[in-house]
């Protein structure tokens, strides 16, 4: 199994086929006035925190970030109608405030939600997890294997200096270190071992010739190196990204391999169809927190 330890930096997004559009997002991020009703039941992806901070107003489906203090802090849409006596053994109180964690299906109206069924987190199932490792290196495995090639420059020293020297490089587009060489990389018990610099490959992505690059970095760095090109540079993205954070009902934004990761309350699918028509398909994606039950 290969793993991706000490991501220094996130990847590249690929914007092709829009163009030098990335500065015009500011002036259209998402093209979405309002969160839309969902003409179904929609249900959220797996258990989430349900808060009630005893001030009259209800309790609400925390469908973003959950701020871990005691109690914790978090919002999101009003849930109407919820008892908290129908919850008995499922939820902590504090402060006179109360919450829980749940799988919570219902009708949406854009503002509120409405819960016609709750699956305490204790009774909930997770789905296996994903093994794929998006943070592989892309370089083909060199002759005789990933080796370090110059000793003296494969330290924890020439290694923060070569970070350095990538991030100031023409056209830097992203950075990560990928440690799927290591053969501690598969145990828990040796994270100081996964950090051996002799035992990683550090990638780099530059708009222009990755071979110049290469030649740069080589100057500080002896280990194992994956140059490869990227359309976009990383500043450019994070403006891209940027943008598409004022997007109405927006939780989070981030950016990835070949994409730039749009996390919001819900959306029927209107809101990624103008994303793919402002950038191209596949350039942004478009991750709802409420989603429609499954077949």
């Amino acid at each position: 199994m290969r793993l991706a330890l000490g991501i220094i930096s996130v990847l590249v997004l690929v914007l092709a086929a829009c163009g030098d559009d990335t500065g015009s997002a500011a002036d259209e991020p998402g093209g979405q006035d309002d969160v839309p009703a969902a003409d179904d039941l929609v249900t959220t992806r797996g258990p989430v925190t349900v808060i009630d901070e005893g001030k009259g107003q209800g309790a609400k489906l925390c469908l973003g970030a959950v701020l871990t203090s005691l109690p914790p802090q978090c919002g999101g849409p009003t849930l109407v109608g919820w008892n908290w006596a129908g919850h008995d053994g499922e939820y902590e109180r504090s402060r006179g405030v109360r919450w829980g964690d749940f799988v919570v299906t219902g009708t949406f109206d854009g503002t509120d939600f409405t819960p016609t069924e709750v699956l305490p987190a204790s009774a909930y199932e997770a789905p296996l997890p994903d093994d794929s490792d998006e943070f592989a290196t892309p370089c083909p495995e060199p002759d005789g294997g990933w080796r370090v090639l110059d000793p003296a420059k494969t330290t924890d020293a020439t290694m923060e200096q070569t970070i350095r020297a990538a991030s100031g490089l023409d056209g830097y587009a992203g950075l990560w270190v990928d440690q799927s060489i290591n053969p501690l990389s598969t145990q828990d018990d040796v994270e100081d071992g996964m950090n051996d610099p002799t035992k990683l490959i550090i990638n780099v992505r530059v708009t222009g010739d990755p071979e110049v690059a290469e030649a740069t970095l080589r100057e500080t760095w002896g280990g194992a190196l994956c140059v490869t090109r990227a359309e976009h540079t990383h500043e450019q993205l994070r403006r891209v990204q940027d943008a598409l954070s004022s997007t109405k009902g927006v939780l989070t934004t981030s950016v990835n391999d070949q994409q730039v990761e749009l996390e919001v309350v819900y959306d029927d699918g209107s809101l990624q169809a103008r994303l793919d028509d402002k950038y191209g398909e596949g350039i942004i994606a478009v991750r709802s927190a409420l989603q429609p039950l499954p077949e």
